[in-house]
Parts: structure tokens; sequence; C-alpha cells
């Protein structure tokens, strides 16, 4: 006997999303909707898949290097595909089965957990989340009164039975009664804990869901800079003027570090570099700010709907000192591209007397940034 295993059920059409797939097919990430729900439950036991008799070669293509258990031909409602699952164990059952919707993919190893430790304890588990909003009755398309929230959650899956009680109960439940197994269980006179969810949980279910299926199009890229350095008094770097017996040479204000972290955010939109922007042909330019320059690349991303995760700045230089500046560099930059400062970084180092740099001739500067586009 087996101590446990997980059902996934995947036997749905998946009308209400539309396409040419059912949704358990369609991309997420590396790999599938159903493969991803498979690949989170895999680690804790074996699972198998309930799947529809049409879709056995896309199960496969899904499924492939898996290790899954064989797959059972479910029936034409959740209900029906679920006993279906169940009765092919009936043979040698289980002590416990995991009973999760394909339409979960985003499933936290955690959930898992708690649904485990809770089943100790009781007939059934499953995860939810309370109800946060406020919620209506409503007939033709008005409010007809406010229903009180106090005590109700949203249940998700995966949800864990004892496999013999949850066999029996779909044995004498009426068909295609139940939306699901802990409303089929509690109909038996099972126990039912509930756990703590989580939101990544939402089960994909129409077009508006589709965006969750391949997450934000992350990018990062990344710029260097470079800027020699000639008689003066300061120079100016990540924004912040700093004292020195030198200044860096260019166009604008050859801040390297804002250059650097400009061409980076640039290039993770494919944008070109800041030269192409900001021409050093241009006199508009002459003396600018760079402070200009990486506000436009933060400006750029935002027309995108582009998300600054988060960038890192180093600047490679004998003198002047970074450490006591760089606290004060940190909030320029945060202020400029509107991010937390614990979202940017940076560093500085020398390079050891070798190069221009360590005869301080320039100071050079190298930036990544990542964006999380839509």
């Amino acid at each position: 006997m087996r101590d446990r295993i997980a059902l996934i059920v995947a036997a749905g059409r998946g009308t209400r999303f539309g396409g040419p797939l059912p949704k358990q097919y369609l991309p997420f990430g590396d790999t599938t909707v159903l493969g991803a729900a498979a690949m989170a439950l895999r680690p804790f036991m074996p699972v198998a898949c309930v799947i529809h008799p049409d879709d056995l070669e896309r199960y496969r293509s899904a499924t492939a290097g898996l290790d899954l258990l064989p797959p059972v031909f479910g029936g034409p409602d959740r209900q029906a595909s679920v006993r279906n699952g169940l009765e092919a164990f009936a043979d040698n059952p289980p002590e416990h089965v995991l009973v999760h919707d394909a339409a979960r993919p985003d499933l936290p190893a955690a959930v898992v957990r708690r649904i485990l430790a809770a089943l100790e304890a009781h007939d059934g588990a499953a995860p939810g989340l309370a109800v946060a909003d406020t919620l209506k009755r409503v007939e033709d398309g008005r409010s007809v009164g406010t229903v009180s929230r106090d005590g109700l959650w949203r249940i998700q899956t995966p949800q864990a039975f004892r496999f013999a009680a949850l066999l029996e109960a779909h044995r004498q439940a009426a068909p295609a009664a139940f939306s699901d197994d802990t409303a089929l269980a509690e109909a038996a006179g099972l126990r039912i804990a509930v756990v703590q969810g989580d939101a990544r949980l939402e089960k994909v279910t129409g077009p508006d869901d589709a965006a969750r299926l391949s997450g934000p199009d992350i990018r990062t890229g990344h710029g260097f800079d470079v800027h020699r350095l000639v008689p003066g008094d300061s120079v100016t770097l990540c924004g912040v003027r700093i004292p020195h017996d030198k200044a860096l040479s260019g166009h604008s204000d050859a801040d390297v570090g804002m250059h650097a972290l400009t061409d980076a955010i640039l290039g993770a939109l494919a944008e070109g570099d800041i030269g192409q922007h900001f021409p050093p042909s241009d006199p508009e330019w002459r003396g600018a700010a760079s402070g200009i320059f990486l506000a436009r690349a933060q400006e750029m991303a935002a027309a995108r709907g582009a998300r600054i995760l988060h960038c890192d700045v180093t600047l490679v230089c004998e003198a002047p000192k970074i450490s006591p500046h760089r606290a004060a560099m940190r909030a320029e930059l945060a202020r400029i591209l509107a991010l937390p400062v614990d979202r940017v970084s940076v560093k500085a180092t020398t390079s050891e007397k070798l190069g221009f740099t360590g005869r301080g001739e320039g100071i050079a500067a190298q930036a990544t940034a990542t964006l999380a586009l839509p």
C-alpha cells in the first residue's frame, strides 16, 4: 500500500478559456500548465493525472520525463473524473489522496506541507483564502443586499483526504451534485480542516487569466561607460557631486554611473543606447545633468508598461573614495527611478593599479537593470 498519491484532474475542455487547446496544455514557463502542477506535487508523492481520452498524445507531450503514474480517463464532469481516478487505485489503495485542479499550476510547496500536516488530525484538509472583498447579492444587475463576509473563505486545491473515506463518499454521492471534493466529503459527514492557501493558487479560468500563464517578461540589461579624468575640482557619480582634484570629461556632466545605468535600462527595453537618444553632437545636452537621461529611460520603460525591479551599479576607480557617498548615490538613483532604496545597489572597486583606471586616467562603470514587461 502506498502512503499517499495525488490525482490531478485534467479532463476538462476549458470552454470558458477558449483557444485551440484545453488550458491545461497551454505553455506555463518552460513547461505546461499541467506539467507545472505535476512537478509541484511530484516531490511529495506519486502523481496520476485524470485526462480526457482525446488528449492522450497531448498529455504524453506535456508530461514527458516527469515519471508519473499511468493516466486515468475522466468522466463527463469533475465529480465523475475524480471518482474514476479513485477507482483506478481502489484495488491497492493508498492511505491518503490529494486531489488537485490542473488549472492551478503555481502551487507553493508550503501549501502542500500545511495540508498534509492538517490531514493528520482530520478526515480531510484544503487550502483557502479568507474573503476580503465586500459581498453583494445581485439580481437583474442590481445590488439587493450585502452579505456578511465573516467566516467566509474561498477554497482552493489540492484537497487531501483519507483515501478510503473519500472513495466511499464518491460512491454514495448523487451524480454531478458537488463542485469540489470538500463539499462532497462534508455531505458524507467528514471533518474538513481549512489551512492558509496562497494567492498564486488562483485558478486559470478565462481569457483574462492568460497573462498569468507566462507571467511577466523578465529582462536584464547591461550598461558600461568610461570617462577620462582631467584637471578639475570635483566629479559627479550617480548624481552626487564629490570634491576631487580632477573632473570627468564629457559632453554632459560625464556621470559614468548614471550613463551605464541608463544604457542598462535601454538595453533591457531593446531601445538602443544613450548616444542614440542623447547624441553628444547635440548642443542641447552640453553640460546636462545625467539625471535627465536616466529619467527619460525610466519614462520609456513606463510607457511600455514595464516595471524596473532592481538596478546595480559598480564604479571602478582608485579615487575618489565611494563608500562615504554610497548612501546618497543610492537615494538619488532611487528618487529618479521611483524605486525603494532597497532595490538600488551601488558598489565600488579598484583595478588594483592596473589599466587606465589604475593609473587614475579615468573612471569606469558597469550597471545592470532588471525589468518586468507585460
